[in-house]
């Protein structure tokens, strides 16, 4: 077993455990492995069979995926944090975790305690015996104690999933590899076993579809949308017109580059999610759905509104520490800022 990392943030100590457990994988096996699970996964995957097959394919899938999974992971929790400050997850079930991205995601948002207490319990739930090989490899060297302790366990993710009672689960990247029952299914075992539901999907037309049907189901079930819906009511968006998502920037280093094919140092991951909390959360009075547009003496935001509306703002340099605020707001930001500039 490694020794675990020097203290530092979980998304370098990934970068650096990444680079160094893929580094025995050869390039050209490695791109090769990535094309065939870019053709899988823009596909459809029969429920019964497990894309990543073998170790090289987890390890290309991890090269290729996990930074931006990890990224688009943290946003969302990141922006669930911000909603409910004084919670923190006393457990964390991740299905369909995988490699876990999101597990890495969660202990850098809620950090272990620092008083010697216990980690919280830390499980992730796969299918792919290879995939949870190569987590707990992973997690073996990470700095936090919770994911060095995770639970690494097999389970078919489908309308029989049975998930204990915890704080927080994850459904990242997961859904749209499975049947519509079995999406409904999964999402409702997730609402039965937990104070706080986190939802992720890719940034696309059916991501965010999928996103919807979850959001539904979860409100249904009692729970409260803390982000990144400023409200539970129906979304504003008029369906087939447009779709809510978001971006998060993503850090290539020199293996990501080569197994990607790619010369930039980083690209953006568009996300789609929904984070729902059982008790009353605090969500955000608006929150930016567009990239801000940033014009001599003024700045254009595109918000969803806890009115159940979408509107855009126009913030002037006249408004001094609100338009100062507005140049530092990125997609995706609440608005106005938590602690609200003076007038």
């Amino acid at each position: 077993m490694h020794a675990p990392l020097s203290p530092q943030a979980p998304a370098e100590a990934l970068r650096a455990t990444l680079a160094e457990l893929v580094d025995g994988l050869p390039p050209r096996q490695a791109a090769q492995a990535t094309a065939r699970l870019i053709a899988n996964y823009r596909g459809a995957t029969p429920t019964d069979a497990p894309v990543l097959r073998d170790r090289s394919d987890v390890v290309a899938y991890a090269a290729y995926r996990m930074p931006a999974t990890f990224e688009a992971d943290r946003a969302a929790l990141g922006a669930l944090a911000d909603a409910v400050p004084q919670w923190t997850p006393s457990g964390h079930t991740d299905i369909g975790g995988g490699t876990g991205a999101a597990v890495w995601a969660a202990a850098d948002i809620w950090p272990d305690p620092a008083d010697g207490a216990a980690p919280r319990p830390v499980t992730v739930l796969d299918w792919a015996e290879p995939a949870l090989a190569l987590g707990r490899d992973l997690a073996a060297r990470a700095p936090s104690a919770a994911l060095r302790d995770a639970r690494w366990r097999r389970a078919r993710i489908d309308a029989a999933l049975d998930v204990p009672p915890t704080g927080l689960v994850t459904v990242s990247y997961v859904l749209g590899e499975l049947t519509p029952a079995d999406r409904a299914a999964v999402v409702d075992a997730a609402a039965g076993a937990a104070e706080v539901v986190a939802v992720v999907e890719p940034g696309t037309p059916d991501g965010y579809r999928r996103i919807i049907e979850a959001r539904d189901r979860l409100v249904a079930a009692g729970f409260h949308v803390a982000a990144p819906c400023p409200h539970s009511a129906a979304c504003p968006i008029e369906e087939g017109t447009d779709w809510c998502h978001f971006a998060a920037r993503v850090s290539r280093s020199s293996l990501h580059r080569q197994v990607k094919g790619a010369s930039l140092a980083w690209e953006d991951e568009k996300f789609s999610y929904v984070a729902a909390t059982r008790f009353r959360p605090g969500p955000a009075t608006a929150r930016v759905v567009r990239r801000p547009q940033t014009r001599k003496g003024q700045v254009l935001l595109d918000l969803c509104r806890d009115t159940e509306e979408l509107s855009r703002e126009t913030v002037t340099k006249r408004q001094g520490p609100l338009y100062r605020a507005a140049r530092d707001t990125a997609w995706g930001d609440p608005w106005p800022p938590r602690e609200d500039p003076a007038p």
